[in-house]
């Protein structure tokens, strides 16, 4: 304690359930600001998961299902996850072999991007699947420019 007290510095408990206790010299609250600094730093680089949704319907028009394939396959390319929904309405509904259809064919278009994370499956008039990035993938973000 006189060694911390001439040196003007704080004696930290290391280890208190060592025999002998193992004590330091040091500057607690520089400790202390590096050791937020880094929790800060480590928390900015964590990558937040976005679950973008895509709604179809199953009698969907080739050039409509191409325009939502190309979203699927932007969202995919910046690494997020995809939500895709098919609206099942009226007579439909007694269909959903016409979901899982089309759901497997937008599966198989974008499967060099992503992979199916979670299968298709039927919950009331809709029926969803998660697709995911490939963890290979380095994700795209668009950057705006200033001027």
């Amino acid at each position: 304690m006189r060694l911390a007290q001439e040196a003007d510095l704080d004696l930290v408990e290391v280890a208190p359930t060592a025999r002998p206790p193992v004590c330091k010299l040091m500057d607690y609250g520089k400790f202390k600001y590096e050791s937020d600094q880094k929790r800060r730093e480590a928390r900015k680089n964590q990558v937040q998961t976005v679950i973008k949704e895509m709604k179809l319907r199953p009698k969907i028009d080739p050039h409509d299902y191409e325009t939502k394939k190309g979203h699927v396959v932007r969202f995919l390319k910046a690494g997020d996850k995809v939500k895709i929904t098919i609206m099942f309405r009226g007579r439909e509904q007694s269909r959903p072999e016409l979901g899982i259809r089309l759901l497997q064919r937008l599966s198989t278009d974008v499967a060099d991007l992503g992979y199916v994370e979670a299968q298709p499956k039927q919950d009331g008039r809709n029926m969803t699947m998660v697709m995911a990035p490939h963890k290979s993938a380095k994700p795209q973000r668009e950057t705006a420019t200033q001027v």
